[in-house]
């Protein structure tokens, strides 16, 4: 699928180079040397041009992202998708407990990069696969995917500068204070390659925001709604835990599945402004069902809460 992009050239812009130009809108520096090297993939008022040629008030820039010929073996396998917002530049999916995003040893054909191989490919097109967002396996909810390679990078640079705001939502063990910020760093657990612990001497920063909205005193467990000012690996599962309110069915951190089958996290809310239509995005995905038996919950929603609890 060919992405075309036309820019209309204002005062402010007046003599910057095409690269300058394509920089200062969110192209990568390696997106810029894959157009320099693509025929007829930068026209200016429909003539080719160098990205060193200087622009002037008035000009119409045209850029071809280079044609996608999608992501080298990944085998399309039918999924139940939860699509929750499709354009041309990105897609928001709600994702199930149990799926991987991205394939890897003993996970060939199972998870979410197989399912949008073969969501798209229904559409007659071959689009590299790009997770912004990252989701355990096992923790459900709410993932950003580039449709092209202007929006991964734009999207890639907002998660960097923490342009995207996430919200989690968690049940923990036991009754948790009604609010606080976790500041412990986190380093990788001895010689795992895989579990990650708190560690003051060795530790990346890492600071979590938590409010608690209520416990249910049937299972000894409150729901929590977590803001991340960082993204370590594991970051929740490791900070609650280090709190003593680690999340049930955890398998490397609390591996206790009396009440459920899986960590009990859930991606459930994504602000962002889209990197294209520079317009506000809001996106939510409701508690799945065994989160909801967890806490006691008979409906979809959560108590009610500001859209942005920290402020």
């Amino acid at each position: 699928m060919k992405t075309t992009m036309t820019y209309l050239i204002q005062q402010q812009d007046i003599q910057k180079t095409v690269e300058q130009f394509l920089l200062s809108n969110g192209y990568s520096a390696a997106l810029i040397r894959r157009l320099r090297h693509t025929e007829q993939s930068i026209l200016k008022n429909g003539i080719p041009v160098y990205t060193t040629y200087r622009l002037d008030e008035g000009d119409s820039l045209t850029v071809t992202l280079p044609e996608e010929h999608g992501s080298e073996n990944i085998v399309p396998v039918p999924m139940d998708l939860d699509i929750r917002y499709e354009d041309r530049d990105l897609l928001v999916v709600n994702k199930a407990a149990g799926v991987p995003i991205h394939p890897s040893q003993g996970n060939h054909d199972n998870t979410l990069a197989n399912g949008i191989a073969w969501y798209l490919g229904e559409k007659g097109e071959a689009a590299t696969y790009r997770a912004i967002n990252r989701l355990d396996r096992d923790t459900t909810g709410l993932l950003i995917l580039a449709r092209h390679a202007l929006s991964a990078c734009m999207l890639s640079e907002m998660v960097r500068t923490h342009a995207i705001r996430r919200c989690y939502l968690a049940a923990a063990s036991g009754l948790v204070p009604p609010e606080g910020v976790i500041d412990a760093p986190i380093a990788r657990a001895g010689d795992s390659t895989i579990e990650r612990c708190v560690d003051f001497e060795r530790g990346d920063s890492a600071r979590t925001h938590y409010r608690t909205l209520y416990y249910n005193r049937d299972t000894d467990c409150s729901l929590v709604v977590l803001r991340l000012e960082t993204g370590r690996t594991h970051q929740i599962r490791v900070h609650m835990k280090h709190i003593g309110h680690p999340l049930p069915g955890d398998f490397l951190y609390n591996p206790d599945y009396r009440l459920i089958g899986r960590q009990a996290l859930h991606s459930w809310q994504l602000d962002f402004i889209h990197p294209i239509k520079k317009e506000p995005l809001h996106f939510e995905a409701p508690l799945p069902e065994d989160m909801r038996r967890l806490l006691g919950q008979e409906t979809n929603t959560v108590p009610p809460i500001q859209r942005s609890p920290f402020g």
